[in-house]
């Protein structure tokens, strides 16, 4: 592992579980902790393409991303890529993001663990659409 990933992979993981002890203290909190006024959480409600992606990436048949990604959500979660938040900012360009997941190989190189998924035939390119759709929601 390069030290770029290994460096954005103990980033994305300090930020998930950052974010998860924000959530945690969410869960916990009572009325009398929030303000009258205070904003409420806008909560996203999935697409049904998002829906299917996502039910795609967490499928061991499938996608399987939380085999080696932290994912919001997602139960035994590998640490071998990074940590799948802020996708919009880390792929402002959707395509760029489809192509990693249709073959990695073009952007990290050769020696990248994760499969590419659309070049072997693992996913097709509509099931790799509706998991980048997904992706852009977290």
């Amino acid at each position: 592992m390069t030290s770029l990933i290994r460096a954005i992979t103990h980033t994305s993981t300090a930020i998930l579980f950052a974010s998860s002890l924000v959530v945690t203290s969410q869960v916990f909190a009572t009325e009398e902790d929030e303000p009258a006024d205070a904003p409420t959480a806008v909560t996203h409600t999935m697409t049904k393409e998002e829906q299917e992606g996502k039910d795609l990436a967490f499928a061991k048949s499938k996608g399987n991303c939380l085999a080696c990604h932290a994912i919001a959500g997602g139960n035994l979660a590998g640490n071998i890529g990074p940590a799948l938040i802020a996708m919009k900012i880390r792929y402002p360009n959707k395509e760029d993001l489809f192509k990693v997941v249709w073959d990695p190989r073009e952007k990290f190189g050769r020696g990248v663990i994760m499969p590419p998924f659309g070049d072997h035939k693992i996913l097709t390119k509509e099931e790799i659409e509706k998991i980048v759709d997904y992706l852009y929601t977290l």
